[in-house]
């Protein structure tokens, strides 16, 4: 009988031990909307680590980007998208974080690490074929939808029409600001003359332009990219240039490219994934590797995916270093070098 609960004791104490070898921890996360670039980064990192035994990823979506990086530096959410401006700004206690006050937030800021680099598109000038326009130019004078009444997507079209053009909001054209919420409709009622857009390609805006006529894209021109006032705007934590190939893009019938070289150039924003910097250095470098080994299957979930920067290593590219401080975590460095990529040593 002795024999017998010793044995069992045992069997016991192996079933427990193979339970907790293969458990999976339970992870929180938050994003965006399901369909943007952010979204389906995480809904990606939560089918791959489901399918891999990592983790259970619960994912939050639609929420306030501002508000789950904030989260995730005070350790209450585990991991959270976040444009690379929201780190610097936290850093400083300004723009949302303006309450946090500037060393609070550098505190905050502090706890911040990176997983993987992506961007969520350009913006570009949209226009109906049939309305004639052939340049920036003749956005002047015009009603423009630029974005929502406030945020970061309006100060970025407002910034692309005065780098593109010279055009101020106001001064150079009568800005119109919409929730996003209602932009489906505006993209094809007629009641603007043209557009400033976030972009990805394809992507659900050109879509649902096209699908009501034929459309002119503008690229921002290849001189004003490389100017003065670019490399100021770029120097910004969270810009980036966008540089698409035409034969990227789609639409093969029913949009025309206005560029000089077939690409399609604009101001884009850079994103990454953010963890609190004690999460463990071996559940990260898990994660980090689940998404390297799944990077062709993440390219494939959406037509759009494959133009975002997955990967994307250069700093000038991915807006790491320079006036972001934000940094890799060491489980994600570690991930990163196994796998044959050079990350820039500034953001290590």
């Amino acid at each position: 009988m002795r024999h017998y609960f010793i044995k069992l004791l045992s069997l016991v104490f192996l079933a427990g031990y193979t339970f907790g070898a293969n458990a999976q921890v339970n992870l929180s996360a938050e994003t965006a909307g399901p369909t943007g670039v952010p979204g389906n980064v995480m809904g990606h990192m939560a089918d791959v680590l489901g399918e891999k035994k990592i983790a259970n990823l619960q994912v939050a979506q639609g929420q306030t980007l501002t508000n789950s990086v904030r989260n995730v530096a005070q350790g209450k959410t585990d991991i959270a998208s976040a444009p690379i401006i929201l780190p610097f700004l936290l850093s400083r206690g300004v723009g949302p974080y303006g309450k946090i006050g500037k060393k609070k937030g550098a505190e905050l800021a502090a706890n911040l690490r990176a997983l993987y680099t992506y961007n969520a598109g350009g913006f570009f000038g949209f226009a109906y074929a049939n309305k004639g326009w052939k340049s920036w130019e003749d956005f002047r004078g015009k009603t423009i939808w630029n974005g929502p009444p406030r945020g970061a997507a309006l100060s970025n079209a407002r910034s692309t029409g005065v780098l593109a053009a010279g055009l101020r909001d106001g001064k150079d054209y009568k800005g119109v600001q919409q929730n996003w919420g209602q932009l489906n409709t505006t993209l094809v009622d007629g009641s603007v003359d043209g557009f400033i857009l976030p972009s990805t390609w394809p992507h659900p805006y050109p879509t649902t332009m096209t699908a009501a006529g034929k459309v002119n894209v503008f690229s921002m021109p290849k001189a004003k990219m490389n100017s003065d006032m670019a490399k100021k705007m770029l120097s910004v934590p969270g810009n980036i240039p966008i540089v698409v190939d035409r034969k990227d893009m789609g639409y093969p019938n029913s949009i025309t490219l206005i560029s000089e070289d077939n690409k399609l150039r604009g101001l884009g924003t850079a994103f990454t994934d953010v963890v609190h910097k004690k999460m463990s250095f071996e559940l990260v470098k898990k994660i980090v590797a689940a998404h390297i080994s799944t990077l062709e299957k993440l390219k494939s979930r959406t037509a759009f995916m494959k133009n975002v920067g997955l990967a994307e290593m250069d700093p000038k590219k991915s807006s790491f270093c320079g006036k972001s401080k934000l940094k890799y975590h060491a489980g994600a460095v570690a991930a990163w070098k196994e796998a044959g990529f050079k990350l820039p040593a500034c953001a290590q």
